[in-house]
């Protein structure tokens, strides 16, 4: 049975997450060169597949004994926080363009994009980490890849809008605080059992 309390959650996190990132730039590059609409269709794939991936890792973790896992859990999430926290920017992504503007050239390059990009990635270690949290992988997968959706939906269609209005140092800052509770959380559960 779906969670909203946990969509919501895992789609807050991983979209605080994700704008900073450097596949939010890479989704506002494409989006400034080709049609939107052809590129969010390659990158909304890319990220389906990143994150069943990483419901699947998460699975396996709820394999474990219960409080190594959350110890485990707590101790990724304040990695991923130091990591958006004393990460340098990165610049734009490099991308070469498709000989033709079809839809599968187009998609197919966002596609391509993502899925190498986004590989290991924090959001997609991040999402693992909610699913072996919250032991509902339907819930934490919708909320993933809703909030990959949403950011790759702002890169794409409005990104250069929300960067001058939010500044890039705030959102790390607030998705940082938002992992440093979730590790808390863990962590004590981890500690309390």
């Amino acid at each position: 049975m779906l969670s909203l309390t946990v969509i919501a959650v895992v789609f807050g996190v991983i979209f605080l997450s994700e704008l900073p990132d450097k596949t939010a730039l890479a989704s506002l590059v494409l989006g400034t060169r080709y049609r939107a609409s052809y590129v969010f269709c390659g990158v909304a794939a890319a990220f389906v597949v990143h994150v069943a991936l990483a419901i699947a890792a998460g699975s396996l973790l709820t394999l474990l004994p219960h409080r190594l896992v959350q110890g485990v859990v707590g101790v990724l999430f304040l990695g991923g926080a130091a990591m958006l926290l004393f990460s340098r920017g990165e610049d734009e992504e490099k991308v070469r363009a498709p000989a033709d503007q079809s839809f599968l050239k187009v998609a197919g390059t966002g596609f391509m994009l993502i899925l190498v990009a986004e590989f290991g990635d924090l959001t997609q270690i991040m999402t693992a980490n909610l699913a072996a949290r919250y032991s509902d992988p339907v819930s934490v997968g919708l909320g993933a890849v809703l909030g990959l959706w949403a950011v790759a939906a702002l890169g794409v269609f409005g990104g250069r809008l929300l960067m001058k209005r939010v500044p890039l140092a705030l959102i790390t800052k607030v998705a940082a605080a938002v992992m440093v509770v979730l590790a808390g959380f863990s962590l004590y559960e981890a500690v309390a059992g």
